[in-house]
């Protein structure tokens, strides 16, 4: 089997830039004007920018003057919610399943709990809104990268409003993979980036439903209309655009990777005590996230890896260490349990020859730790 013609199974890390993107890349790579100038070249440049707005917006339903070009899905989070609030002292309310980006963009954000699968408790976001009158921010994913769990955001919505609250939305795992309108979920910000659907890595979005005010957290130039500053990423600006639409076009793609997910999940549940997180609620498609027991995670990692097959374990944005999972945490999973859990991620480029060679691959994982185990007892 071996790494000669590996499988790819991590797509909520990264996935496979698409090739009508490579393709506009390279265009972009031979465009010399920056967007800011005056001249023909500068001019150029701009309409470029500005096409690929209008790409991004209509991914989600926005208008293009809505959408503000970041460096990806965590400085849009973090404009978002260090942007919203400054000037207007705001509470900030966030799930316990965020993204770390969203968790950390502030000090002490009010933490609201999930239920067992992942789900957040909305009484318990109602009684945290209602406990004060001060100004609130709520910021609440649409899908987990860990999990696939996608999160009752409209009613999130509703609810927050009904508090005078401001919403975000971070939408980086579910654009591509679902239907994403802003205005269906009643939001009033929301994350994208550019290598979740196929596009660059590097390049990401916060789109506002409305002109929403934001102070910059990057200070300098007046480009994205004053709300971050620096020369745009004239390239990554137009993958993202190619990207946008590409997934557009692919989202029943998207919605009919369920059949190999489910048959990943038949097959690997058949082996006593293999638990699939979050099976009873609505998930993305794409993902599985699921117990080997009695096996670390990172042991299943490492021998999937000799395999020539690539999983993770919880979210790639920890420094390449294995550390517990936040999110399962907060779904009341036990630690030692938590730590024989990885996540399976498929995208657009995946095969069903890909979905065959990782199971037979973690059977064969499992097997051998199983023969391990008697041979030590």
């Amino acid at each position: 089997m071996g790494m000669e013609n590996p499988v790819y199974m991590d797509h909520n890390a990264t996935t496979a830039v698409r090739p009508a993107v490579k393709d506009a890349l390279a265009r972009a790579l031979d465009l010399i004007g920056n967007a800011s100038s005056v001249h023909g070249a500068g001019r150029a440049a701009r309409k470029h920018v500005e096409d690929s707005r209008e790409q991004v917006a209509a991914l989600v339903g926005a208008r293009p003057a809505g959408v503000v070009f970041t460096s990806g899905g965590t400085e849009a989070n973090n404009l978002a919610i260090r942007g919203a609030i400054r000037g207007a002292n705001r509470r900030v309310l966030v799930s316990a399943v965020e993204h770390v980006s969203v968790l950390k963009s502030v000090a002490e954000p009010e933490i609201i709990a999930v239920d067992a699968d992942g789900v957040i408790d909305l009484g318990a976001l109602d009684a945290a809104l209602a406990a004060n009158d001060e100004a609130a921010l709520v910021s609440v994913m649409l899908a987990n990268n860990e999990t696939g769990v996608i999160q009752p955001v409209a009613e999130v919505s509703s609810l927050a409003k009904k508090h005078g609250a401001l919403v975000h939305c971070d939408a980086v795992q579910a654009a591509g993979k679902i239907a994403v309108d802003v205005k269906a979920l009643g939001i009033d910000m929301l994350t994208l980036s550019a290598h979740k659907i196929g596009g660059p890595q590097g390049i990401g979005a916060l789109v506002s439903a409305d002109d929403q005010a934001l102070q910059p957290i990057i200070r300098g130039g007046g480009q994205e209309r004053s709300r971050r500053a620096g020369t745009e990423n004239l390239p990554g600006i137009v993958g993202f655009g190619v990207a946008a639409v590409e997934a557009l076009k692919d989202l029943p793609g998207a919605a009919g990777l369920n059949v190999w997910r489910d048959r990943i999940e038949t097959d690997l549940a058949q082996h006593q005590g293999v638990r699939i997180f979050g099976a009873g609620v609505n998930r993305l498609a794409n993902t599985t996230c699921l117990t080997m027991p009695g096996v670390e995670a990172e042991q299943q990692l490492i021998a999937l890896d000799l395999a020539g097959i690539a999983v993770s374990a919880g979210s790639a944005c920890s420094s390449g260490k294995v550390e517990p999972s936040h999110v399962l945490a907060a779904m009341g999973i036990e630690a030692e349990e938590a730590a024989t859990a990885i996540r399976v991620s498929m995208g657009w480029s995946t095969t069903e020859q890909d979905v065959e060679r990782f199971c037979a691959a973690w059977d064969d994982v499992r097997a051998k730790a199983q023969g391990k185990k008697r041979t030590a007892a």
